[in-house]
């Protein structure tokens, strides 16, 4: 593998600001992302107080029935001794969802271990699995890459119920099949039948959408001792019984923090992210395993559609006695996140930076401090499969992120068109019209009235012409189907759909052409968290 780093323009105005250390949007988080910061977070978090012991056997016996590495089991030693942790989070799609899931996994791996050193402290990964999200829409599909043609795999059961990731129950032979199909689209190697029995065997394992997420990930990470947790786990709403509490006691407040630090987001030229509301209750209530959004109304906390009215003593109750029936949303997790864990940093992508930009006054509320916040890595790869087509048609991995390729595909049919013949056929069009209007005149000469018979004879006849041209056309590109279709695979691979490999394709299809240790091979490669671009060449 060879690693190059490239400047790219950030789309994202808050990414492309966070790594400018003048910017305001500074303004809006405890700790720049510098050297400095790690040290005096390090002492907030020495002054506040974890259920340490209760937490690692949670997380321990969340863990169990995935398999607890070693190098796991001595991060769980040091978190329950005082260790610290780099938390990253993801919800859990199907083939551990996109590329940036697993990115988002290394990027804390790396970042626990440089501060480890760093610090000369222990401090540990964390991967919070947002089992409790109900979007299945979101995690229940897959894009694969056939000759150039993107192609969206996805589970054929649907539900029209907001059940939780957690709980909602796998049709294993509806998984099965779209397993097969993706490794079938992957093509054979002499990687395929392994990792396709490995993902095959992690789906009968699983009950869940989240188990077979887990199961996955705890495979690719086991020996880095990356620790996961389900958001959705019971034994770790137990836990957090207090914390409930304390957001229900509180819970007006933050909403109108949020509603406020908002606007001052927007003013400063950022939008809203999150669209917050005064009203809003920042919490769902679990019912059959289905989320509903609670909201304060006239004092109440309800929702209408699950018929939920609940006094804010009813609510207090439920989170004392039956914490497994809430749930946190985007302004309340990290809050959660906060009191449960000793996080030292959260890794997150633009989207995760952009809604924490509005939590710190919803921080402060809770007598909290918002932890250091890392951007995940940035990864594309250029697949031996690419490679010589780029330098075949002399473009580079920037060209075709500026869509250069598409733009060199456009003139390459343009060159290969015969506009000789296409002009032959157009004359013929043109002259029959012409014999259509001396038509015209010849039967209002004679009194006849067949316009519309005309006018749809005529009609029939440009149809055909169209067609005609059509067909020429297609025979052309036929003709010249190999090249065309090197311009799809170099869009397609590198910047599918318009967007970027990680977000678009899951590691399998990378694993299958560069065996199970691609993960691994990643890991052992010189990255660091940084504004540019990482280009991995295999």
């Amino acid at each position: 593998m060879k690693l190059e780093q490239i400047s790219l323009p950030v789309n994202n105005e808050v990414l492309a600001d966070y790594w400018n250390q003048e910017a305001n949007i500074h303004s809006f988080f405890a700790y720049p992302f510098e050297k400095d910061s790690f040290a005096k977070r390090v002492n907030t978090i020495h002054k506040q107080s974890y259920k340490r012991e209760a937490l690692v056997q949670v997380i321990r016996s969340y863990m169990e029935r995935f398999g607890v590495s070693k190098q796991a089991e001595k991060h769980l030693q040091e978190l329950e001794e005082g260790a610290f942790a780099v938390v990253g989070g993801q919800q859990a799609g199907v083939f551990t969802g996109p590329l940036y899931s697993v990115y988002k996994a290394i990027t804390v791996i790396l970042l626990a271990n440089e501060q480890r050193q760093a610090l000369n402290l222990p401090v540990v990964p964390v991967f919070w699995i947002a089992g409790e999200d109900h979007d299945l829409e979101e995690i229940n599909h897959t894009f694969t890459a056939v000759e150039g043609a993107l192609k969206k795999r996805g589970y054929s059961k649907r539900s029209n119920k907001k059940t939780m990731a957690s709980t909602t129950i796998i049709d294993h032979e509806a998984m099965e099949q779209l397993i097969k199909t993706v490794f079938e689209d992957y093509g054979e190697t002499a990687y395929t039948e392994a990792l396709l029995h490995e993902v095959l065997e992690a789906s009968r394992y699983s009950q869940t959408f989240t188990d077979f997420f887990a199961t996955l990930m705890n495979r690719l990470f086991a020996e880095y001792g990356l620790l996961m947790i389900d958001a959705a786990y019971e034994p770790l709403r137990e836990l957090e019984s207090d914390y409930f509490e304390r957001l229900i006691e509180h819970n007006e407040e933050i909403a109108q923090v949020v509603v406020a630090q908002e606007q001052v987001l927007q003013a400063a030229g950022y939008g809203k992210p999150i669209e917050a509301t005064s009203q809003n209750a920042n919490l769902f209530y679990v019912k059959d395993g289905e989320r509903f959004l609670l909201e304060r109304k006239d004092g109440y906390f309800v929702n209408a559609l699950a018929q939920l009215k609940l006094t804010k003593e009813e609510l207090l109750h439920i989170a004392k006695h039956t914490p497994e029936k809430l749930s946190n949303n985007v302004v309340t997790r990290p809050l959660m996140q906060e009191m449960v864990l000793p996080v030292l940093a959260f890794v997150g992508g633009p989207g995760e930076l952009a809604y924490w930009a509005t939590l710190g006054r919803a921080f402060s509320t809770l007598n909290l401090e918002m932890p250091i916040f890392a951007p995940r890595l940035n990864i594309s790869v250029v697949t031996r499969k690419v490679q010589p087509l780029l330098e075949l048609h002399q473009l580079t991995f920037e060209d075709v992120v500026a869509g250069k390729a598409t733009k060199a595909k456009e003139q390459f049919i343009a060159s290969v068109q015969d506009e000789q013949v296409i002009a032959q056929v157009e004359d013929m069009q043109e002259a029959l019209l012409e014999q259509y209007k001396l038509v015209y005149t010849q039967l209002a000469n004679n009194d006849l009235q067949l316009d519309q018979t005309i006018e749809k004879n005529k009609a029939y006849h440009i149809k055909q012409f169209a067609y005609l041209k059509n067909k020429i056309s297609e025979q052309t590109l036929q003709k010249h189907s190999v090249a065309i279709r090197q311009f799809n695979i170099m869009n397609a691979e590198i910047f599918p759909n318009d967007s970027w490999q990680e977000r678009i394709f899951n590691p399998y299809q990378l694993m299958n052409q560069y065996g199970p240790t691609f993960v691994e091979d990643l890991m052992e490669l010189p990255l660091n968290i940084c504004p540019e671009h990482y280009v991995v060449i295999c």
